[in-house]
């Protein structure tokens, strides 16, 4: 396709040059050059393409970077960086070295919010608007939230907060019906009986019109009508929530609709205090496989531009992902307790089978991380076994509810962290860093990760049999092709696996660093460095006998972990040892205590010494820098 304007637009001034008739052509041209970009690399796709008129009243009207725009998620927001003199980079989006997928305040002065985790935008913007009102200065803030979203405890306690201090910000409200999967809970019903409840707003135009046009009398019947017109309201909206909390609320409108955009936002920037516009989008828009599934091309790989299909690169084996989806089903066959639950993300986390065998006993309780968690203790503690499915990044958010409800009550709660480690193109805010942390520093709690696809299963049957709480943590992408096991098994507690022995090395391996362990030592063995190599298994508690033993008799360890290494498994292990008075010097490999940049898992992985050849090189060094303990010597002068 031949642009005919987006060429030329390298910033919001370019775009107001556009004549206002002109725009849906503007509208046109981005959505096709989204659709073709993300089909060749990948990407946030279906939202973005909904929310392009939005993006175009939004920039055409305001005065951005001086008016502060805050995104939601962000999922929705590749138009705006194509728009904000990014169009020429956006190829590289989510790429090493690229262009984030989300709004970045470090990469542009348009994104004036760090987003990924939804939920944020109220709050933040509310702190800006305040902040402005506190200098005395003068803009505008927008905050756009989408209706999965709004479920959020955070956008609640945002919107709660604006209403009370009546302050001048503009939130809206977009409204496709979505989240990644299809919108859940008594929210989404409620915003969906007001798109169908129009019928007050008009009622109301032409009320006041009628009122207005008696002579003399008409202000003052106005004032008399208000109380009617506000009874008008119960009888004719499903509930005034968003009135009541102290909005102008404003919609629903069609927010595909260029031209009723522009009226609705030029209107609604001038009111004086918090107003809400609920607009109404089609997730997909302009892409017709998306249309028609929105969920599929929520987040897509490389695709056909012209027949939606994608491309498929050789797997190996099945993902770990799909293995504990068919692993919890097994489960939940012979055991009537199983219970799973997950935050707006069922067939992200696998429990998309589960919900068709099981659909009595699966919950998805909408993006709300912290309720998912309490509510899943409140179903323990009345003897069911609860299974949270919620990846490692998004858990963080729940930390509260976890140790205050989970934890202090020893509830037999299991959570399954999807995604642990380093997850890629998302980046810093999805990057899984951080459980092996957090996790284990709360007291009662079994904290483990599976080497393999197999081990995954029989540790899913241990902790769902657990009297307590117990988290499983794993990794991105497909298994190891190994066998399964026809008989699950539980895991004895806190023991680890010896997989290799070696004179001279002991390398404790946490899940997903256990196989690239065992080919490095393998490598090692060549240079006549000769490694023991233990498939820890558990976080918590650790195999203080096995780490004990091999802390005595090798030369030095090594500690390996898909996680930061501030205080993560390495910091256990030398806190093991150093309570224990064992003299042993550790070599810790682990990602660096840093915020980790967007990129592929393979080429972090080899960034940060993380695959086979990082650990090698890693540990041929330290052990050719590393002189040999005396008394080890001593003990290997006396075998000879």
């Amino acid at each position: 396709m031949e642009y005919r304007y987006l060429t030329h637009i390298d910033s919001p001034a370019d775009l107001k040059k556009v004549p206002r008739a002109d725009l849906p052509i503007v509208a046109e041209e981005l959505r096709d050059y989204m659709v073709s970009v993300i089909a060749k690399i990948g990407g946030h796709l279906a939202s973005s393409l909904g929310a392009v008129e939005l993006t175009i009243a939004l920039h055409y009207l305001f005065d951005t970077p001086k008016d502060k725009i805050v995104w939601d998620v962000g999922h929705q927001a590749y138009g705006h960086k194509i728009l904000t003199g990014r169009r020429d980079r956006f190829p590289t989006i989510r790429q090493y070295g690229g262009i984030s997928g989300f709004p970045v305040r470090d990469e542009s002065p348009y994104d004036t919010f760090n987003v990924a985790h939804a939920g944020t935008a109220i709050s933040g913007a509310l702190g800006m608007a305040v902040a402005r009102d506190l200098k005395g200065e003068d803009f505008n803030v927008v905050a756009i939230v989408g209706d999965a979203g709004l479920t959020s405890g955070l956008a609640l306690e945002g919107i709660n907060n604006l209403g009370t201090l009546k302050k001048k910000v503009l939130v809206i409200l977009n409204d496709n019906k979505m989240s990644i999967s299809p919108n859940v809970g008594a929210l989404a019903g409620y915003l969906n009986r007001i798109v169908h409840g129009q019928a007050y707003n008009r009622l109301r135009e032409e009320v006041e019109k009628l009122i207005r046009s008696v002579p003399r009398l008409g202000p003052r019947l106005l004032k008399v009508s208000q109380d009617l017109v506000e009874s008008a309201k119960s009888m004719l909206i499903p509930g005034l929530v968003f009135e009541e909390l102290g909005f102008e609320y404003i919609g629903p409108i069609n927010g595909n609709n260029l031209e009723e955009m522009l009226n609705v936002l030029a209107k609604a920037k001038e009111r004086p205090g918090p107003v809400m516009v609920h607009i109404v989008t089609q997730k997909g828009k302009g892409y017709p496989i998306a249309e028609q599934l929105p969920v599929k091309y929520h987040g897509v790989t490389p695709f056909d531009f012209s027949t939606g299909a994608f491309v498929k690169g050789p797997v190996a084996a099945p993902s770990y992902t799909s293995v504990f989806g068919k692993a919890i089903c097994e489960i939940a066959e012979k055991d009537p307790r199983v219970v799973g639950i997950t935050a707006a993300m069922g067939e992200g986390t696998g429990l998309d089978e589960f919900s068709k065998k099981f659909p009595d006993r699966f919950y998805d309780v909408g993006i709300a991380e912290q309720h998912a968690v309490t509510f899943a203790t409140g179903l323990a503690c009345e003897g069911m076994r609860p299974v949270c499915a919620i990846y490692s990044t998004f858990l963080q958010r729940a930390f509260d509810s976890v140790m205050h409800d989970t934890c202090l009550m020893r509830a037999p709660v299991t959570f399954v962290l999807d995604r642990g480690g380093l997850v890629g193109a998302d980046g810093p805010t999805h990057h899984g860093l951080y459980d092996l942390v957090y996790l284990p520093a709360l007291p009662g709690i079994v904290v483990m990760a599976p080497k393999d696809e197999n081990e995954l299963r029989h540790m899913l049957y241990t902790s769902i049999n657990l009297n307590g709480p117990a988290a499983m943590r794993f990794p991105r992408g497909n298994g190891m092709g190994v066998i399964m096991d026809k008989e699950l098994k539980a895991l004895e507690i806190g023991k680890g696996e010896i997989l290799r022995e070696g004179s001279d090395v002991g390398i404790l391996a946490l899940g997903s660093m256990v196989y690239p362990c065992m080919e490095a030592a393998t490598r090692l063995e060549a240079l006549g460095i000769h490694a023991t190599v233990i498939n820890a298994r558990f976080m918590k508690p650790l195999d203080e006998e096995l780490i004990c033993c091999l802390a005595a008799e090798k030369q030095f360890l090594v500690t390996a972990e898909e996680g930061t290494e501030a205080g993560g498994f390495g910091s256990a292990v030398a806190t093991l040892l150093q309570d224990k008075k064992i003299p042993a010097s550790i070599l810790r490999i682990a990602v660096p205590d840093r915020i980790i940049p967007h990129g592929t898992p393979a080429l972090l992985h080899a960034k940060y010494g993380l695959d086979i050849d990082g650990i090698f090189e890693k540990i041929k060094n330290f052990a050719h820098e590393f002189p040999v303990r005396p008394e080890l010597r001593y003990r290997s002068l006396l075998r000879s």
